[in-house]
């Protein structure tokens, strides 16, 4: 058995280890043991004691450090999680991209394989702050599955219509509207690790062009996508200061005071 990894953004207060303690619970087997890493930033919830509960769950904290000019960040190493289903669930207070472009090199190091990525989208937030629509876009970009939070009081068009915005543009993730109270229906199936994202930052074997580094290829013209090399991850590169050249807004400057 592999060790797996489950990694979930989203911001604060999203509802994200409810429906960790929902996929544990109802989705894996009673020999299955899961490991939840939570970000030592986040504050303690209420459903921190039912996740504690779980007979075959332990809950770690870890520490994200930010890179530096020249220094990309790194997520730091993770001790006996061999064999183990991971739950980790991201810093919501740091930039999502950062921690998911970190993210591919940390499985290699552990050892580890991607089996999903998920979001939780807080609907109310979404829906009264559009100018975050494309920073819900860039996660939901890396998402096998996105969870719909936090739907009480969001009017039913704006949902329909947020879903279609990803469905028109063939968006292959599954969109799943989690109930206030309530499991999940179908947590097998939200942990299948068939990928339904559209990034292919995680497909193993693949490679990605290296802007600036000059080829044999290059040199004779040869056009990019006959060199079986990807292109860049659009959300991951930098302009020559080191700022992503797809910036996207703060989200932390539309968080309640109290998040």
């Amino acid at each position: 058995m592999s060790t797996s990894v489950y990694f979930i953004i989203g911001t604060p207060g999203s509802g994200r280890r409810s429906i960790v303690r929902d996929l544990i619970e109802n989705g894996l087997g009673e020999t299955d043991q899961a490991v939840v890493l939570l970000a030592s930033s986040e504050a303690a919830a209420p459903v921190d004691a039912k996740l504690a509960a779980l007979p075959n769950t332990e809950i770690r904290r870890w520490e994200w450090t930010p890179g530096t000019p020249g220094t990309p960040a790194e997520l730091p190493a993770v001790e006996g999680i061999a064999d183990k289903t991971v739950f980790f669930l991201s810093d919501s207070r740091v930039s999502p991209i950062d921690q998911i472009e970190a993210l591919k090199p940390w499985l290699e190091q552990q050892g580890a394989e991607l089996a999903r990525i998920f979001v939780a989208v807080d609907c109310q937030l979404a829906e009264k702050h559009p100018i975050l629509t494309a920073w819900f876009a860039a996660c939901i970009h890396f998402a096998d599955v996105g969870f719909l939070t936090k739907r009480e009081g969001v009017a039913n068009k704006w949902l329909s219509d947020f879903i279609r915005h990803f469905t028109d543009e063939y968006f292959p993730c599954h969109f799943v509207q989690v109930k206030t109270k309530g499991d999940l229906a179908n947590p097998l199936v939200l942990l299948d690790p068939s990928p339904r994202r559209v990034s292919q930052y995680f497909e193993e074997g693949e490679s990605y062009v290296i802007e600036g580094l000059e080829t044999d290829d290059d040199e004779e013209g040869t056009d990019e996508d006959d060199t079986g090399l990807l292109p860049p991850e659009p959300y991951f590169t930098r302009d020559l200061s080191g700022r992503r050249e797809k910036e996207l807004p703060d989200f932390r400057e539309y968080l309640p005071s109290k998040a």
